[in-house]
């Protein structure tokens, strides 16, 4: 080998040396920073990848932004936005409770504890009839099988409550697939768990498109948990709001992800019934596709809840629900909240913009 060619390799490890030493690690890398494990990413970031989105490893958000601590918590509960974690129990991994392998998809990746951490704040959960008890499953012809449950819905409920219990100022919503028709099951159940000392009653939701309580108010009150049912009887059966006496929501499944469309749920009032407060949007597949979900969390998402903003008569999404809600191209379903509170509470495109204390459209450059 000749001189040249010896200094010409010397050289080049030199150069690669120094972009090693210059890399970010150790938790200095930023947001879309290339990145090796969890641990080289800032506070707030994981390591994930994105195969349609970017190449290699990027440092990506996992964590909300609270809107309760950046701003305030003093205005009324519809005045927020919410992250929601789409058919939350169906997580990979989760070990079968009937002794039988699961045959059936899954939606999210984190633990319930994991998914409340992070900052969901409403949980959507299918609740079913099963083995003498309640179980949140996935069915096949509107019936849970040992192959598509998951496991009784008690554990899951006192991952809530313990979460609750830790953090008294911190406000969850169960929103129920509901197939429970055991007398007083699912009252049973959230007693069980210990969850009714946090109960919003039924009477305290406005019917007619009013504001909501203060969130202030209840968090003062401990009425902390707020749980809404597709079965229309529980409201007067069991004190369990009917879903849609109180919200409106788009269409889920690949029927809800139609560029430039904002289309009705069948069983939903209208998206531009004011007499109901709540709006929610669902943006997930049909059949979930983790490998897909990074982008359809990221400009996607920011696109569908403009469009369904307009087709609620100028409202914001309080709710919006998806699937594998880490994963994206950098912001994603975090950053989507982040302007869904921006416009909320003052009017920015970003809650981090809004001037603290202003209502009305003070933004930080």
């Amino acid at each position: 080998m000749g001189f040249s060619q010896k200094l010409f390799l010397i050289i080049t490890a030199l150069v690669v040396l120094a972009d090693v030493a210059t890399a970010c690690s150790n938790g200095q890398c930023r947001i879309l920073d290339e990145c090796s494990s969890d641990q080289d990413c800032e506070a707030g970031l994981y390591c994930s990848s994105c195969l349609v989105g970017f190449s290699g490893s990027r440092c990506v958000r996992s964590t909300i932004t609270n809107q309760f601590k950046l701003l305030n918590n003093s205005l009324s509960f519809n005045k927020y936005a919410f992250l929601t974690t789409h058919n939350a129990y169906a997580i990979d991994g989760y070990p079968s409770h009937t002794g039988v392998p699961r045959i059936t998809f899954t939606n999210q990746e984190d633990s319930i504890t994991e998914q409340l951490n992070n900052g969901a704040r409403a949980l959507m959960l299918d609740t079913y009839d099963f083995q003498g008890d309640v179980w949140l499953c996935h069915s096949f012809k509107g019936q849970c099988y040992d192959y598509t449950a998951f496991g009784p819905a008690i554990d899951t409920l006192k991952e809530i409550e313990a979460f609750l219990s830790a953090n008294p100022t911190e406000i969850v919503m169960l929103i129920l697939e509901d197939h429970v028709q055991a007398l007083n099951g699912l009252t049973k159940v959230f007693t069980d768990a210990g969850l009714m000392k946090y109960w919003f009653p039924v009477a305290k939701m406005p019917k007619n498109g009013q504001d909501w309580p203060l969130v202030s108010d209840m968090v003062q009150n401990n009425q902390r948990l707020l749980v809404f049912s597709s079965i229309q009887s529980k409201e007067a059966g069991e004190g369990i709001a009917y879903q849609w006496n109180y919200m409106v929501e788009n269409q889920y499944g690949d029927d809800g992800m139609k560029a430039g469309s904002c289309a009705n749920r069948e069983e939903s009032p209208p998206l531009d019934d004011k007499s109901r407060s709540l709006v929610l949007v669902n943006y997930f597949r049909s059949i979930p596709m983790k490998e897909l979900s990074c982008e359809d969390n990221s400009g996607n998402l920011i696109n569908m809840l403009h469009t369904c903003y307009g087709v609620a008569a100028s409202r914001w999404a309080n709710f919006i629900a998806v699937d594998y809600y880490k994963r994206s191209e950098g912001g994603g379903s975090f950053q989507a909240v982040d302007l869904l509170n921006g416009k909320l509470l003052c009017g920015c495109d970003d809650i981090h913009a809004c001037v603290p204390g202003s209502t009305s459209g003070a933004c930080t450059p």
